[in-house]
């Protein structure tokens, strides 16, 4: 279950990492309510999951799933480059996930 916690944690951070840009410096109300509650939402997972996983693996892992997932909102819905080497860096940063999960004690 940690790593389900660890997952939607992850999911919701790119929510409201994406949504931030939208608060207008939290001046406008609904994209405010909806960063702020994805972002508590986020933490509260996040600390659910590292009752059990070791801390520098669900943290990187929170946040490796945040800046993916938030890149590739930026890419396709935010006129943000497409470009090969920002491809191969996000490609890292996915393949280290990835490491860091199945090298981890479950």
């Amino acid at each position: 279950m940690d790593w389900i916690y660890l997952i939607i944690a992850g999911l919701l951070e790119v929510v409201w990492a994406s949504s931030l840009k939208y608060t207008d410096g939290f001046t406008k109300p609904l994209p405010s309510l909806l960063t702020l509650a994805t972002l508590t939402t986020s933490l509260i997972l996040l600390a659910q999951a590292l009752k059990t996983l070791p801390i520098g693996t669900g943290y990187a892992v929170w946040t490796g799933i945040g800046v993916v997932g938030t890149a590739i909102i930026g890419s396709l819905f935010l006129g943000e480059p497409r470009d090969l080497p920002r491809f191969i860096c996000i490609s890292l940063i996915v393949l280290g996930i990835a490491g860091l999960r199945f090298t981890s004690p479950k």
